[in-house]
C-alpha cells in the first residue's frame, strides 16, 4: 500500500505542471543570427523534410537514460519558459527546431478519439464514441449504427477561439508519468483543486465520471452481433482479416498478442493492461499505421458542476488504457473539458476543434515537443494564421467536404521564411532528370559496368525473395498474353520478307533464350525485350540486298550481327551510356508517345484487316439465299507467282479435283472461287467479323474496367485489389470462354508445335562466312554502325522511362549492364540465326505499371499513397521460359482469338499514355483559363510558353510518325537522336527556369559550372555584406511593413477574444467562494 502512494507521489512530481495562468505570451525580440542558426542546426541534423513518417525506434539507455529524463523533467517544473518570439510562427518553427535528446518527444502518427458522456434515465452514464480521425473526421451517424464516410473537418472561428481559451485558463500537464486511468483522474483533479479551480465537494463526482465505462461504436449488443441479413462486403472484411485475429475473437489476451500494427515498443507502458479483441474492430485496425499513438477527447455536461473543468495531458511514456480508444494502441494525449448543463453543442464543437489541431501535421508535432502551455498557444496561433475563412452567407457548415486526392505539403510551415518570402529552401524540387552515379564518367575501360555490377550484385538475391506475391503472378500471366502475340507476328511478318529462313519458331526461340538471360543478369530486370518496327524494316532491306547479289542472307545477317554486337561492347567499355543524362523528358515523351500511338494504331489495323480474311456480304438479298454457292475453279488467268509454285511441286492444273477440294486445299493450290457465296478471298464466314470487333472493345472496356476496380466502391478492399492485379488476366480467360461457348470461328493464336527450323536447308548454328565472299565479313560493319545507333537508342531510351525517379526505385540501375547483355544475347543470335530483341517499351511500361506499390495502412478517406515499383527478376524470367516452352502448349494456346489480343495491344497503348505530359498539355490547346487543372508549370511558366513548347514537340512527333511509316524507317534512331539537338537549341527559346518547370535541364559544360559556382559564391558574399547593415527603427508607431501582423496580438483585439476573455475573468471570481485545500 506504502509502495503504491510512493509510486503516486513519484508520478505527481515528474508531472511536468504549467501555472502560467492567463499569462500573456512575451514580445521579447529573438535576434536573427541566433535564430537562423538554430535552424540550421534542425534542418541540417534533426528533422527530414518527410515529415512523421521518418520515425526512429525506440532504444533501452539503461539507468543512464532514466537519469536523463528525471534531471529533464525536473530541471522543467521551476516554471521556466521557452524563449520567446515576435510571432507563433517563428515560435513553432524554433520549437519544431529543437533537438531533444530523448526519443520521447518523437512524434508519431495519432489516432483521434472523441467521447461525450451519455446520461439516460434508468441507466448508469458512460462515455459514448461519437466521432474518430485518423486524418480526417468521421462521425457516427445520428441513427447510432454506423459511421459517416470521411470528410475534412469544418471549424467555426469561434470553437477555435474557446479551445484557445482552455489551454490559457485549464489545467496543462506535460509529460504526466501515469499507468492508469485512475492515476490520471487524480493527478489532474489534484491539480485543479490545488489551483481553486474546482471545489472539494465535487471532486469525488467528477472523479467518479472520468471513470465511467467506455462504449465505441463497434461494440454491438449481443442480440446484434450475428444479423440475420449480412452484407457480403462485411463477409469478405471477416474473411480477410488474418487468422491471428480471428483466432483471438471472443478472447482477453496480453497485449502482446495485439495487431502487427502496434509495435512492442519500450517506451510504451503496459502494465495491468489486457486487451479483449472481441471488442476491437480488426478491419479498422489495418489503416492504423505502426507505431500509432492516441489521443482521447472527452467532453461533456455534468448538472453538478458550475464552472467548466479542462485540462490537456501529455503522458509520458505512452500508456495502453484498457477500454479508453477503440482500438488497443498506447494513449500519449488527453484533452478533458466537463462542464454545467446547457452547452453541449458548444463543449462538442470545441473538442472537434482539438481533434482537428491534432491531426493537423504542425500543431501535431508542436504538441510532441511543446514545454509549456504557451508554446501550445502559439501552435493554436499558427493554425489559425494558416486557416481558410469560408463566408457564413455563401457555405453551409452542414455540408461534408470530400478529401481531396492531394494534399499540399506542410513542410513550409515548420521552415522560416527569407526576406523575398519564400522558404528558406525553395520549393520542394520536381522529380526527372538522370543525374545519377550511374551515368557519371569514371574514366576507366569497363569503369561503368563495374560499378553497376557492384551496385546490383547485393540485390541479385532479395530479386528474387521480393517476387513472392500474388502481385506478381498476375503481372506474369498478362505479359505473358501481351508479348505471345507481338513474339509470333514479328516472327510471322519476317518469315513473309525473308522467305521462311526466320520465321514464327525462331522468333519465339530467341524471345525465350535472349529474356531469360536478360531477365537473370540485366541491369534493370523490370524491361521486356521484344521486337521493334526499324529491325523489322532493316531486314526486309537486308534480305532484298542478299537476294538482289546473290548472297546468303544469314551469313551477312549473321557478320552484322556479331560487329554490332562488339561495337556495342565496345560502347559498354567506354562508358558511352554516360550520354544518356541527354536525354531529357522532351525526347522521352516524343519516342514513349509515338510507340503508344503505334500500338493503337497496329491494333486497330489488324483488326481492320480481318475484313479482308473474313468479308462481309454487302450484297446479300435473302430471296436468292437458296441459289447461294462457292466452288473451287482453276484459275482462267494464273499469275507468274502461281505458275511458279505449280512448277516447283510438279503440279498439273488438269489433274487437280478442284471441285472436290476443300477452302483450305483450294487456297493451297491457288485456286480460285466463284458463286454469289464467295468473295476473293475465299467464301463468306457469317458473322466472324462482327464477332471479333465485338471480342475487340469488349477486352479493351473490361480490362479498363477491371483495371480501375480497385478505386470502386464495391467489395472489400482484398477482394478489389486482387481483381485490378489479375484484370487484364481476367478478361482474356473471360472472352476466351465466351467466344469458346458462341461457338463463331473467330481467328485463333497459332502457335508452331514443333522445335525445329522453320527451312530445312537451315540449322541451328549459321557461320558468319559461309557461301559469301571473305570481304562481305568486312564490309558487314558499315551497315553494322547504323543497327548499332539503332540497338542503343531503342535499348536506352527505354531504361530512361523505366528508371525515371517518379517511379521511386531502390534498388539503383544498370544502364551499361543492360547494354552489356543486349549487346551479347545479340551476337549469340545472330549465329543461331535467331530475330534480334532489345527493350520494347510499351511493354517495359505496362510491367512497370503492374507492379506498383501502394501503402495498404492508409487513413480512411485518404489515397493510397504510391511507394514505388515491386523490383524482381521473377516475372520477366517465368515470361520467357513460359514462351520457350509454348511449343508444348499448343492445345491450350489455340483457343486464345487473336481480337481478344488486339484488344489487350489498344489497351496497353492507351494506359502507357497515362501519365505523359505533352498529352496533358495538348488539351490545354481547347480549355478557357479558369477550367485548366493546376498543374505546377502553369503556375511558374506563362501559357504562351507552354503552347510554344507543346508544338515544338508536337512537331517532333509527327516528324517520328512520318519516317516510321515510310521506307525511310531505318533512320528512324537517327531521328530519335536528332531530338537531343532539338532540345538544345530550345535553350535559345526559353529561359533556364521554364525548362526546368516543363522539361529536365540539360548538363552543362564543365566550364559553364564553375563560372555558375563564381557567381554564387560573389553573391552570397554580397548578402554576408547586406546582413551587416543597420537598419534604423521607424518613429512612431507605424508598421514598414503593414501586411506583416502578429495573429496573437491582433486576436487580442478582437470582440469574441474580449467577450471570452471576460467570462473567465467572471469565472475566477468565483474561486473564492471555494473552500481551500486542507
Amino acid at each position: 500500500m506504502d509502495s503504491s502512494k510512493d509510486l503516486h507521489m513519484r508520478n505527481d512530481e515528474e508531472a511536468v505542471v504549467d501555472r502560467g495562468g492567463t499569462r500573456s505570451i512575451l514580445k521579447t525580440h529573438f535576434e536573427k543570427e541566433d535564430l537562423e542558426g538554430h535552424r540550421t542546426l534542425f534542418i541540417g541534423v534533426h528533422v527530414p523534410l518527410g515529415g512523421r513518417k521518418s520515425h526512429r525506434r525506440h532504444r533501452h539507455r539503461g539507468h543512464k537514460h532514466r537519469k536523463r529524463d528525471r534531471e529533464r523533467d525536473s530541471g522543467l517544473e521551476d516554471g521556466r519558459e521557452s524563449p520567446p518570439f515576435d510571432t507563433p510562427s517563428q515560435r513553432v518553427q524554433f520549437i519544431l527546431g529543437t533537438e531533444d535528446d530523448d526519443e520521447e518527444h518523437i512524434p508519431h502518427d495519432l489516432f483521434t478519439e472523441l467521447d461525450e458522456i451519455c446520461w439516460r434515465e434508468g441507466e448508469d452514464a458512460e462515455w459514448r464514441e461519437t466521432a474518430r480521425w485518423l486524418k480526417f473526421e468521421e462521425d457516427v451517424e445520428d441513427g447510432g449504427e454506423r459511421w459517416s464516410k470521411p470528410y475534412v473537418a469544418t471549424l467555426s472561428l469561434h470553437s477555435l477561439f474557446e479551445l484557445r481559451s482552455c489551454i490559457l485558463n485549464g489545467t496543462v500537464l506535460l509529460d504526466m508519468r501515469a499507468n492508469s486511468i485512475e492515476e490520471i483522474a487524480d493527478m489532474i483533479l489534484d491539480q485543479q483543486v490545488g489551483s481553486g479551480q474546482l471545489s472539494e465537494d465535487v471532486r469525488h463526482r467528477v472523479h467518479e465520471a472520468l471513470l465511467k465505462q467506455h462504449h465505441h461504436q463497434n461494440q454491438k449488443k449481443l442480440s446484434n452481433r450475428i444479423p440475420i441479413v449480412r452484407s457480403f462486403a462485411d463477409i469478405g472484411k471477416k474473411q480477410s482479416e488474418p487468422h491471428s485475429m480471428d483466432k483471438n475473437a471472443g478472447q482477453v489476451v496480453s497485449p502482446q498478442a495485439t495487431p502487427a500494427c502496434i509495435e512492442n515498443k519500450n517506451d510504451v507502458s503496459r502494465e495491468n493492461s489486457t486487451v479483449d479483441f472481441s471488442k476491437v474492430d480488426l478491419h479498422f485496425m489495418k489503416k492504423i499505421p505502426p507505431g500509432a499513438e492516441a489521443s482521447n477527447i472527452l467532453v461533456g455536461e455534468l448538472e453538478f458542476l458550475d464552472r467548466a473543468v479542462v485540462a490537456f495531458v501529455r503522458l509520458s511514456p505512452a500508456v495502453l488504457l484498457t477500454g479508453l480508444a477503440e482500438v488497443p494502441i498506447p494513449t500519449r494525449f488527453l484533452f478533458i473539458l466537463l462542464g454545467p448543463l446547457g452547452k453541449g453543442q458548444q463543449y462538442h464543437e470545441i473538442g472537434r476543434s482539438i481533434a482537428t489541431l491534432m491531426t493537423d501535421e504542425v500543431f501535431h508535432d508542436v504538441a510532441y515537443k511543446a514545454k509549456d502551455r504557451n508554446d501550445l498557444v502559439s501552435g493554436i496561433d499558427e493554425f489559425l494564421d494558416q486557416v481558410t475563412v469560408l463566408p457564413p452567407g455563401e457555405w453551409d457548415p452542414t455540408i461534408r467536404i470530400e478529401p481531396p486526392k492531394n494534399v499540399p505539403s506542410q513542410e513550409k510551415r515548420k521552415i522560416p521564411g527569407v526576406p523575398n518570402g519564400t522558404a528558406a529552401h525553395g520549393e520542394a524540387e520536381h522529380p526527372g532528370g538522370h543525374s545519377g552515379p550511374e551515368l557519371q564518367r569514371t574514366g576507366k575501360f569497363f569503369g561503368g559496368l563495374i560499378l553497376d555490377i557492384k551496385r546490383k550484385a547485393p540485390f541479385f538475391w532479395s530479386d528474387f525473395r521480393d517476387a513472392l506475391s500474388l502481385q506478381c503472378l498476375a503481372s506474369f500471366l498478362f505479359l505473358y498474353c501481351a508479348c505471345m502475340s507481338p513474339v509470333i507476328t514479328f516472327g510471322g511478318l519476317l518469315g513473309e520478307a525473308t522467305e521462311g529462313r526466320i520465321s514464327a519458331i525462331e522468333s519465339l526461340f530467341g524471345a525465350s533464350m535472349t529474356g531469360i538471360a536478360y531477365s537473370l543478369f540485366g541491369g534493370q530486370p523490370l524491361t521486356i525485350l521484344g521486337s521493334t518496327g526499324p529491325v523489322l524494316v532493316f531486314e526486309k532491306i537486308l534480305f532484298k540486298f542478299c537476294k538482289e547479289y546473290g548472297l546468303s542472307y544469314l551469313s551477312l545477317r549473321a557478320s552484322i550481327g556479331l560487329w554490332t554486337a562488339i561495337l556495342c561492347i565496345i560502347l559498354v567499355a567506354t562508358d558511352a551510356s554516360s550520354l544518356v543524362c541527354y536525354i531529357t523528358r522532351f525526347t522521352e515523351e516524343a519516342f514513349a508517345s509515338l510507340i503508344c500511338i503505334i500500338f493503337i494504331y497496329e491494333a486497330l489495323e489488324k483488326l481492320f484487316h480481318l475484313s479482308e480474311t473474313y468479308p462481309i456480304n454487302m450484297h446479300n438479298n435473302l430471296e436468292l439465299l437458296t441459289k447461294y454457292s462457292c466452288n473451287c475453279v482453276e484459275p482462267e488467268h494464273p499469275s507468274n507467282k502461281t505458275l511458279q509454285y505449280w512448277q516447283d511441286y510438279n503440279i498439273s492444273a488438269s489433274d487437280v479435283p478442284w471441285g472436290n477440294l476443300t477452302v483450305s486445299e483450294c487456297k493451297k493450290f491457288h485456286g480460285e472461287f466463284v458463286g454469289r457465296a464467295c468473295g476473293h478471298h475465299g467464301p463468306y464466314v457469317p458473322d466472324v467479323l462482327f464477332w471479333s470487333v465485338i471480342l475487340f472493345f469488349s477486352t479493351v472496356t473490361l480490362s479498363s474496367t477491371l483495371k480501375q476496380f480497385k478505386t470502386s466502391r464495391y467489395f472489400p478492399t482484398k477482394v478489389r485489389s486482387v481483381v485490378s492485379d489479375f484484370a487484364v488476366f481476367l478478361t482474356i480467360l473471360s472472352m476466351v470462354l465466351i467466344d469458346y461457348a458462341i461457338g463463331i470461328p473467330s481467328p485463333k493464336l497459332q502457335v508452331p508445335n514443333a522445335f525445329k527450323p522453320t527451312r530445312d536447308d537451315r540449322g541451328w548454328f549459321i557461320t558468319p562466312l559461309g557461301p559469301n565472299p571473305w570481304w562481305t565479313v568486312i564490309a558487314a560493319i558499315i551497315p553494322a554502325l547504323l543497327c548499332t545507333i539503332l540497338i542503343f537508342m531503342d535499348q536506352q531510351i527505354t531504361a530512361v522511362i523505366i528508371n525515371r525517379k517518379e517511379h521511386k526505385l531502390k534498388k539503383g540501375c544498370g544502364y551499361h549492364l543492360d547494354l552489356l547483355m543486349v549487346a551479347v544475347m545479340l551476337g549469340v543470335c545472330s549465329i543461331m540465326g535467331l530475330p534480334w530483341f532489345v527493350a520494347a517499351t510499351v511493354l517495359s511500361i505496362s510491367h512497370v505499371n503492374s507492379l506498383k506499390l501502394e501503402s495498404e495502412c492508409s487513413a480512411p478517406g485518404e489515397q493510397p499513397k504510391f511507394l514505388g515499383i515491386r523490383e524482381q527478376r521473377v516475372t520477366g524470367l517465368m515470361i520467357f521460359i513460359l514462351m520457350g516452352s509454348s511449343v508444348f502448349l499448343t492445345s491450350i494456346l489455340k483457343f486464345i482469338p487473336m481480337p481478344v489480343l488486339y484488344g489487350v495491344f489498344l489497351y496497353m497503348g492507351a494506359s502507357s499514355l497515362k501519365g505523359i505530359q505533352l498529352f496533358d498539355r495538348i488539351k490545354l490547346f481547347w480549355m478557357p483559363a479558369k477550367h485548366q487543372p493546376d498543374f505546377i508549370y502553369l503556375r511558374h511558366v506563362p501559357l504562351r510558353k507552354v503552347h510554344l513548347f507543346t508544338i515544338i514537340q508536337l512537331s517532333c512527333l509527327v516528324l517520328l510518325w512520318i519516317i516510321k511509316v515510310s521506307r525511310a524507317a531505318i533512320v528512324f534512331p537517327m531521328m530519335v537522336l536528332a531530338l537531343v539537338f532539338v532540345r538544345k537549341l530550345m535553350d535559345f527559346f526559353f529561359t533556364k527556369r521554364e525548362l526546368s518547370w516543363l522539361d529536365d535541364l540539360m548538363p552543362e559544360s564543365k566550364k559553364k559550372k564553375l563560372e555558375d559556382a563564381e557567381k554564387e559564391e560573389e553573391q552570397s558574399m554580397l548578402a554576408m555584406e547586406e546582413e551587416g547593415t543597420v537598419q534604423l527603427p521607424l518613429e512612431g508607431h507605424y508598421r514598414d511593413d503593414p501586411s506583416v501582423i502578429n495573429i496573437s496580438d491582433e486576436m487580442a483585439k478582437t470582440a469574441v477574444w474580449k467577450t471570452l476573455l471576460i467570462s473567465s475573468e467572471n469565472a475566477k471570481d468565483k474561486e473564492s467562494s471555494f473552500p481551500s485545500k486542507s
